[in-house]
């Protein structure tokens, strides 16, 4: 994701990993009795970010209906199918009102990176950086499986791809599910 290795684009069509303008995608559920929703919208913007211009996507949280988050996070993909994260500008609220910035960072900006989100032809045993910019995101993942049977309320699937995400600033481990055609 060197932005001085050649053009990136705005078409983000890597199967694992897909972001077309006007997508938007609603994910729910409940955590310690709070019910959760993240609704995130491919927006019909563009940023330049470390000189790249880049697809603005919008992450939205809530819990138990309330707004706690709004993020724009910055997408381009690479020649290869590269999915490349140039970093997110972070609101946090509380009680509606904005109260911080916690996680926001900028490729190009006091030596942060891009990261990759999504590689091009991901394998088993793969890790790499999603977000570099230390001491503020430093988010990572390992592909541990390709091609699992999931069911979920959307229905079931088998061309799937499993990471593990950790955060080694001392956050937890996650478990991603992205399913080709889909995210």
């Amino acid at each position: 994701c060197d932005p001085s290795a050649g053009r990136l684009s705005l078409l983000i069509d890597n199967p694992f990993f897909t972001l077309f303008v006007g997508d938007e995608l609603v994910l729910e559920g409940e955590e310690d009795g709070v019910f959760l929703e993240v609704i995130i919208t491919v927006l019909d913007e563009t940023e330049v970010v470390a000189g790249v211009t880049t697809r603005v996507v919008e992450e939205a949280e809530f819990e138990d209906g309330e707004v706690v988050e709004i993020s724009r996070n910055f997408f381009a993909q690479a020649s290869d199918g590269t999915v490349c994260y140039f970093g997110e500008d972070v609101d946090d609220y509380e009680d509606g009102v904005i109260v911080g910035h916690g996680g926001q960072w900028r490729a190009g900006v006091d030596g942060n990176l891009p990261g990759i989100i999504m590689p091009a032809n991901p394998q088993v045993g793969d890790i790499y950086a999603q977000e570099a910019a230390p001491g503020i995101a430093e988010d990572q993942a390992e592909v541990v499986a390709l091609g699992e049977t999931i069911t979920v309320p959307a229905g079931t699937f088998s061309d799937t791809l499993t990471t593990l995400d950790c955060n080694p600033m001392g956050g937890a481990i996650d478990e991603k599910v992205y399913v080709d055609g889909i995210g």
